[in-house]
């Protein structure tokens, strides 16, 4: 089995290429191109019949990941997979099953997810590792390495088209960070249980030492590396610290090893980063890892904003995707609080698609002018049904227009016979 990466080195169209090149008005050469460069990828794992693929990276669209999974606190799978109908209803272009209940749940829900969804499937693999040594031996970092490596291929085998692995947190970053002053420590749920087991078993980070066997699972399958980051920033204290920095040099490295074996590859990013310091961030990674698509959680740009998170963060993935990041993950309005109901699944799908089409409509990409464009000219022309459509959420749109204009006049119920647009074409125009 050969990879998207390695059919555009080879010049072979595949029908995944056919379909994103549909979807964002390019040229399937151009895509190709891209692909080969590494500025593209398309997580497609041929095992997930569902997908319809989508691409990620440079001059496309900007994408938007919704996060959804079982825990200890959830009500269970169903409750899960309403959330993936929410999310795919509010538009996202991809979601990771972040489960971490039980091993059988981790297993039906993961094999639910690739079967019912359209949109790439993406998964943290250590999390299945650590439930079952939670499990079987009691404690989350008593697995093996062999026990991590076979989680990888059973969840590449399942049909996941991406998957986080922190690889570039190895033993000497996490002893420069024990020396090093950082309010919130480690925050990657990932990164730290891996930092716990290379501390315990006094062994380095399996997922470096043995990244080269990473490399032939994800080739066999066609699986998307997201190479995580074990050291985000948790706060906005923390943000472009040197241990963030030095995790970030080994990605770079990381990344070029995985082009090199003709695997796709994208590279996860902060976390909590102040306004002024999301620019660098992103030019920063953007030339270490020389231009493989950058997946951004947020980046929330205020540590004070409990409730309205996903606020917070879409006002730092407009600015993050303005300057290159390729890839969102939603943050939700109960962020740092507790566990996300279909609704705050929704108003974070929304709220980060926002600030995808913000960027896209300045970075002049995905026909996000257009569809401004259109709307403004059916607004100018009093034509609420077309308004209504090209609304980035219609259904709220649609409940709003109806429950505060009940006589379905051509005003709204804030202008009524005073309207603007409509004084301006009687007695202007």
């Amino acid at each position: 089995m050969t990879t998207q990466r390695l059919q555009a080195l080879a010049g072979c169209e595949t029908a995944e290429m056919r379909r994103v090149a549909e979807r964002e008005s390019v040229t399937t050469a151009v895509l190709m191109n891209a692909l080969a460069e590494g500025s593209v990828v398309i997580p497609a794992n041929p095992r997930h019949k569902m997908l319809d693929a989508q691409g990620i990276g440079s001059a496309l669209r900007t994408k938007v990941n919704a996060n959804i999974g079982t825990s200890i606190g959830s009500p269970g799978i169903e409750y899960e997979m309403k959330k993936l109908s929410t999310a795919l209803e509010a538009g996202a272009d991809a979601v990771m099953d972040l489960s971490s209940s039980n091993t059988d749940d981790i297993i039906e829900m993961r094999r639910r997810v690739v079967a019912l969804s359209p949109v790439p499937v993406g998964t943290v693999p250590v999390y299945e590792v650590a439930v079952q040594a939670r499990e079987k031996q009691g404690r989350a970092i008593d697995f093996g390495i062999d026990d991590l490596f076979r989680a990888v291929q059973r969840q590449a085998e399942d049909g996941v088209d991406f998957i986080t692995v922190h690889c570039g947190l190895t033993r000497e970053a996490v002893e420069r960070l024990k020396n090093q002053t950082r309010v919130a420590g480690i925050v990657s749920r990932g990164g730290a249980l891996i930092a716990a087991w290379m501390c315990h078993n006094r062994k380095e980070n399996p997922l470096y030492e043995y990244y080269d066997r990473l490399l032939e699972i994800a080739r066999e399958y066609d699986v998307t590396l997201s190479l995580g980051d074990a050291l985000r920033p948790g706060c906005t204290a923390d943000a472009t610290d040197r241990a963030q920095m030095q995790e970030l040099i080994i990605l770079g490295e990381l990344v070029q090893r995985a082009w090199d074996k003709g695997v796709q590859v994208m590279v996860e990013g902060p976390g909590h980063v102040p306004l002024d310091q999301i620019e660098t961030n992103v030019r920063i990674q953007k030339s270490v890892c020389r231009d493989a698509p950058f997946y951004v959680l947020g980046p929330l740009v205020t540590d004070i904003a409990l409730g309205y998170d996903h606020i917070t963060s879409a006002i730092g993935g407009a600015l993050a995707a303005y300057y290159g990041a390729d890839f969102l993950c939603y943050v939700t309005p109960s962020e740092h609080l507790g566990l996300p109901t279909p609704r705050d699944v929704r108003q974070g799908v929304i709220a980060s698609r926002i600030a995808a089409h913000a960027a896209d409509v300045a970075r002049r990409v995905g026909g996000a002018c257009e569809r401004d464009h259109a709307l403004s000219e059916a607004r100018r022309n009093l034509d609420w049904k077309t308004q209504v459509e090209m609304a980035i959420d219609p259904v709220r749109a649609r409940q709003m227009r109806r429950a505060r204009n009940p006589e379905y006049t051509d005003e709204c119920s804030m202008c009524g016979e005073y309207c603007a647009l409509r004084v301006f074409r009687q007695y202007v125009e």
